[in-house]
């Protein structure tokens, strides 16, 4: 095809672009606040339109949201303490996420409605080209700073990147890698049903350089899914191709971050063995018994032992004959000089372990304000169970330490979620004022200390799996059996009855394993990318269906 030709396809495809749509998602996906705000006030005044028809049946969108803004008040009505300032704060912050969720999925819902279905599909082809284009953007800065063709093993520069260097590949949204990582295990899904296996292969890289290894286990099973059930040979080809690709990552590509992970969950789950005794009081206790009294893995270790000490002694030797002697002497001896190598065991190649600000502060407000009963250190230690696993604990010891809980739960920023850290004015989610400061004696008591624990310690501690982060704490530890069962009834009951669930399942999969990794629905971001796309399918299910009756 000639540079004219080219040409002509590229603007015919920015031609059928809904650029309402695309912009909305760039700036809504955002990490900042303000820019998502800004992303709904310029929809809702080039669209104007509040007529959200909420009904119980057959409502034009989800009823989750404003439910969820229901029980909060429910519970703010029945537990909340009118004269606290802080308090009162907080609860409108609260309010304000959720009613930004139901103001943008109104908003998405009526794009969709007026839009053909093309143009949706191209303003997303159009995204996560744009996204991978920012994406590639931040792996060649690091590479250029590094100097490094592949930073994933580069341990220089004190491991400023190596196994870390895949939480620097944020895409377009500006946020923390794993956001990056679940768009694009959207992307993957949705372009292989719809047999786009480009750019199916495209987000699928993407996908690999975050180095997300939650996110590549969820869509490995979403993808064997997927060959088994939901593809035709094409599709099966391609699927194939994507794990190819995420199987030489994972060898060539980035094998230490795979190795950090087994290790991790070696040490989470597997019971520790007790060690003997005899080897604690002396290890070398063998070297002085007779071979007859020695087990085969002990006669082994002698053998090795004595010949090591041989190799030993000869070394010492030589170097006792030789060290009077000059240059010219050794090159005489056809001793070969060397080039020294890196040491990578030198200090330049260690990650560096100095206490940031934000974790100086969280050790200081660890010590003055939490007591022993809220910071049981040892009893975490003693734990193998990661963070997060002993998160859902608490959420379920503190339901049922009383039956009123069950209900409504704590109430909105209370117990976890983004609220609950981002008004303890700690910078655990960016900038508060610590005159607002609150933070509630549930969340006192449970996720904000099992957080603390863990990062305030070195980095390597500073996993997914170990944050209390998920939405499925937030809704039961927050709004109780009542927001547990809107979320189930309303929302995914909401796209799932309306769609064939064989098809709808992959899509399930990854917003249901997501949801295990941090609060979402205040997050701001994949939550709009899932609804586009189920909006998307509910169209095209209907346009089907009315095809058939016609």
């Amino acid at each position: 095809m000639n540079k004219t030709g080219l040409y002509k396809r590229l603007i015919s495809f920015t031609q059928q672009i809904e650029w309402k749509l695309l912009v909305f998602l760039i700036l809504f996906v955002n990490l900042k606040l303000g820019i998502k705000i800004s992303a709904i006030v310029l929809l809702y005044l080039f669209q104007f339109n509040f007529r959200f028809e909420l009904r119980f049946r057959l409502s034009r969108i989800p009823l989750f949201y404003i439910i969820m803004i229901g029980i909060a008040v429910l519970n703010r009505l029945l537990n909340g303490n009118y004269n606290a300032y802080n308090e009162n704060i907080a609860f409108l912050i609260g309010l304000s996420f959720w009613l930004l969720c139901l103001l943008a999925v109104h908003q998405l819902k009526l794009i969709v409605d007026r839009s053909p279905i093309q143009k949706i599909h191209n303003s997303i082809i159009a995204f996560f080209i744009l996204n991978a284009l920012f994406s590639f953007g931040n792996i060649l800065a690091i590479m250029w700073e590094t100097r490094a063709l592949n930073p994933y093993l580069y341990q220089g520069m004190f491991q400023k990147y190596f196994i870390g260097t895949g939480d620097n590949i944020r895409g377009i949204s500006f946020d923390v890698s794993t956001t990056n990582a679940i768009l694009n295990s959207f992307g993957v899904v949705y372009f292989l049903s719809r047999k786009n296996f480009l750019m199916s292969f495209l987000c699928m890289v993407v996908l690999l350089m975050t180095t997300s290894n939650f996110t590549n286990f969820l869509v490995t099973g979403v993808l064997i899914y997927m060959f088994l059930f939901l593809s035709d040979r094409g599709q099966k080809s391609s699927i194939l191709v994507c794990l190819f690709f995420l199987i030489l990552f994972v060898i060539k590509v980035s094998p230490q971050n795979n190795i950090y992970a087994l290790e991790y969950f070696t040490r989470s789950f597997q019971t520790a063995k007790k060690p003997d005794s005899s080897l604690i009081k002396d290890p070398l206790a063998f070297m002085e018994k007779p071979d007859s009294v020695l087990t085969p893995e002990e006669q082994k270790k002698k053998i090795a032992r004595l010949y090591l000490d041989s190799l030993g002694r000869e070394l010492r030797l030589i170097i006792s004959r030789n060290e009077k002697k000059t240059i010219e002497d050794l090159a005489i001896m056809d001793v070969k000089p060397t080039i020294p190598e890196p040491d990578i065991n030198g200090k330049y190649y260690q990650r560096k372990s100095e206490t940031t600000a934000v974790q100086h502060n969280l050790i200081l407000f660890q010590k003055k304000e939490l007591t022993e009963d809220e910071f049981d250190s040892n009893k975490l230690i003693s734990s193998k169970k990661p963070g997060k696993l002993i998160a859902f604990q608490e959420t379920y010891q503190y339901l049922k330490s009383d039956p009123r809980k069950w209900i409504t739960g704590a109430g909105m920023g209370n117990f976890s979620s983004k609220l609950a850290f981002k008004t303890s004015a700690l910078g655990i989610n960016g900038r508060y004022p610590l005159k607002l400061q609150y933070i509630n004696k549930a969340f006192e008591e449970n996720h904000l200390p099992l957080y603390l624990f863990y990062f305030t310690k070195d980095q390597r501690f500073h996993s997914i799996t170990n944050m209390p982060n998920s939405v499925f704490n937030q809704l039961a530890g927050e709004y109780g059996f009542l927001g547990v069962i809107s979320f189930f009834i309303f929302y995914l009951g909401y796209f799932f009855k309306r769609r064939n669930l064989r098809d709808s399942l992959p899509y399930l999969i990854l917003l249901t394993g997501a949801f295990l990794m941090d609060y979402w629905f205040e997050q701001l971001s994949i939550v709009i990318l899932f609804e586009l796309i189920m909006f998307l399918k509910l169209k095209e299910a209907n346009q089907i269906a009315k095809s058939r009756h016609e």
